[in-house]
């Protein structure tokens, strides 16, 4: 059984810790779309760890890991993560598998990035800046370079003189030379080949001996390049669609689909966030939350638990199930409010709109839930939480549509509440700790 994990939200739900908690129940771990803009944050055995590219369940030495055709590499990312696990006494050996058919972040990828950012101005999407766009449109511009490009040393000078020269044009004083740009991928292509191949084959081949996967997605709904908030978006699949084109796979290769939702709303960057706060009350969720960017350390807008988007995430997702994070950082706080339609106008509408303007128009319809004043943090039983803490999550069940399987009630991989009877705690009766990974071949 084959389970995908995605962002029912903007992003950093906190899907890292749910798949380091799930990853046990699996012996691979897919990582489908974006790239090093991703920040998937651990913690274990009192350490931080931060993912960008490779997928969470690297953590876990048993486990293979694959990244798929839909992520964009960055070699250079690539190799400072894996010396970054090194420090950690965690080896990535021969656990991961890296699609000959990933495209490559190319050193002026970041620039052209800059400067398409400077010259929106007001009207910047607040990426990362870390060449993730440009990367992607050169793939659908049918100019990029692939991870296979690295195996054919003319077509690869040819393709990478074309576009620095190109690049070159575009980048004020870039004066970049091609055929620097060309020995460092041809070093780098070296360097990955212990860990190039074909994943769809292998995937295919892992699933007929009973294999299972975790498919990892990293940003959220609301920032899929065709269902999210554009141009407020990320460049990819950011959604459950994306397992298939991001790995090669049919869609019964996904059994089920779990949703990531904080118990309130962060988003980084530019666009429309209907239920955001500002001052006291921002302050208090930011902080409480360490609500930084992973990949970036800015600081995240806030807001409250914004179940428009969430049933918007749940129909686009097909979503079984949601894991709700963050639980403990509401504790204390005399009321909760929630959102739970928007106004738009002399209107209140109950689906998320995909007119940006009428999105930023929109004012949260909010239903205000009692606080707790009991701690949740470190709860690992349903019934542990303080009554009001269920309530809390009971409605917000009852709003999204969606069943509360999963509960997160602080930063450690064991502060977690699995519902008993719940769609995920039957999901991994399905399939106990497997004793052993089986060779990739």
């Amino acid at each position: 059984m084959n389970i995908a994990i995605v962002g029912a939200q903007w992003g950093d739900e906190g899907k890292g810790k749910i798949v380091d908690l799930l990853t046990p129940h699996f012996s691979i771990v897919a990582r489908y779309q974006g790239g090093h803009n991703a920040g998937h944050t651990v913690f274990t055995e009192g350490r931080r760890i931060v993912l960008h590219l490779l997928p969470s369940g690297i953590l876990h030495p048993e486990v293979d890991c694959v990244v798929g055709n839909g992520v964009v590499v960055d070699p250079q990312a690539l190799f400072a993560e894996i010396e970054m696990l090194r420090s950690h006494g965690i080896e990535v050996g021969n656990r991961l598998l890296i699609s000959e058919k990933a495209h490559l972040i190319l050193p002026y990828h970041r620039e052209l990035e800059l400067l398409a950012e400077a010259r929106r101005g007001e009207h910047r999407i607040g990426t990362t800046s870390r060449g993730i766009g440009p990367a992607y449109e050169d793939k659908v511009g049918r100019r990029g370079v692939r991870v296979c490009d690295l195996y054919d040393p003319d077509g690869l000078a040819e393709g990478v003189r074309e576009n620095v020269e190109a690049r070159n044009r575009l980048i004020a004083d870039a004066g970049l030379d091609w055929r620097a740009v060309y020995d460092a991928l041809l070093a780098a292509g070296e360097r990955m080949r212990p860990w190039v191949g074909d994943v769809t084959l292998f995937l295919t081949r892992a699933f007929s001996v009973g294999r299972s996967a975790l498919f990892e997605g990293a940003q959220g709904t609301l920032l899929d390049i065709d269902h999210g908030t554009y141009p407020f978006v990320t460049s990819s699949s950011a959604s459950v669609g994306g397992v298939c084109t991001g790995l090669g796979l049919g869609p019964r290769a996904v059994h089920g689909v779990l949703g990531i939702a904080k118990a309130y709303t962060t988003r980084v960057g530019e666009g429309p966030l209907p239920t955001e706060v500002h001052g006291a009350e921002a302050d208090r969720l930011r902080e409480t939350g360490q609500e930084f960017g992973a990949s970036t350390g800015r600081p995240r807008r806030c807001g409250w638990y914004d179940a428009v988007a969430v049933r918007y995430a749940a129909r686009v997702n097909g979503l079984d199930a949601l894991a709700v994070t963050k639980l403990d950082v509401l504790d204390g706080l005399p009321q909760v409010p929630l959102c739970t339609g928007y106004r738009c106008g002399g209107d209140v509408i109950a689906d998320f709109p995909a007119d940006l303007r009428q999105l930023a128009a929109c004012k949260p319809v909010l239903d205000t839930m009692p606080g707790w004043s009991a701690p949740t943090r470190g709860a690992r039983r349903y019934g542990d939480l303080p009554q009001e803490a269920r309530d809390y999550i009971e409605r917000l069940e009852e709003i999204s549509g969606v069943p509360v399987s999963i509960i997160s009630t602080g930063s450690d991989r064991d502060d977690t509440i699995v519902r008993e009877d719940s769609v995920a705690a039957r999901w991994l009766a399905r399939f106990p700790i497997p004793p052993y990974s089986a060779p990739r071949t």
